[in-house]
């Protein structure tokens, strides 16, 4: 590697320019991210330093997307901020699962992580859609779906159990997709994606006894 490559400045100026390229889909950035992890538990984990020196931190938005303009995401924040999300194709997407920018819909809510660009966007690293992380009680069971209670209200709540999708973990061990240990009356942390038209939950896991 030559010494201008090794120049901490040189890399800076490269890495902004290279995520600017990947902005405008003439790039592919290869490997793991260097702003944290890519899963559905890393929207809510504590921000973490860039592993890159060339990005001082990293950037957040939240908010319900208001349009889609190609790939930039309109977004209203829920404090009355707006944030113009930029897609790359680069960009982890997770809805539910690992999914691809064509499942974003206008009225999804939206969690993203990514870095400032100069025009004011933020190019994204990874964007988590409708995804919720509550803390339930078990009210009622079926055979595809669980009755929960949510909040000091105790408002009720649906959570669809997705085949191939909804796994469960019990006092904190491996996840399985056998759900049958789920009992009513357990306290239990959803961890879901939101869907906007009944206002239920589809469920990723579902951990008890933590």
């Amino acid at each position: 590697m030559s010494h201008r490559q090794n120049d901490p400045g040189r890399r800076g100026l490269d890495r902004r320019r290279f995520l600017t390229t990947a902005a405008l889909g003439g790039a592919t950035i290869v490997g793991a991210s260097a702003l944290g992890g890519l899963d559905a538990d890393a929207a809510f984990a504590a921000p973490m330093p860039s592993l890159d020196p060339a990005i001082s931190r990293s950037a957040f938005a939240e908010g319900r997307i208001t349009q889609i303009k190609g790939s930039v995401l309109e977004v209203a924040g829920s404090h009355g901020d707006q944030h113009l999300i930029q897609l790359t194709n680069a960009t982890s997407i997770w809805k539910l699962r690992t999914t691809t920018a064509d499942q974003i819909q206008v009225g999804d809510g939206l969690y993203a992580r990514g870095v400032d660009m100069p025009d004011g966007t933020i190019a994204a690293d990874a964007v988590w859609v409708n995804i919720v992380n509550l803390y339930c009680t078990v009210k009622g069971i079926a055979k595809d779906r669980l009755h929960l209670a949510h909040g000091a209200q105790d408002h009720a709540v649906v959570g669809h159990i997705v085949a191939d999708t909804t796994t469960a973990s019990y006092l904190g061990g491996a996840l399985t997709s056998d759900l049958s240990r789920v009992r009513i009356g357990q306290s239990a942390q959803i961890l879901g994606a939101w869907r906007p038209a009944d206002d239920a939950i589809d469920i990723a896991r579902v951990t008890v006894g933590h």
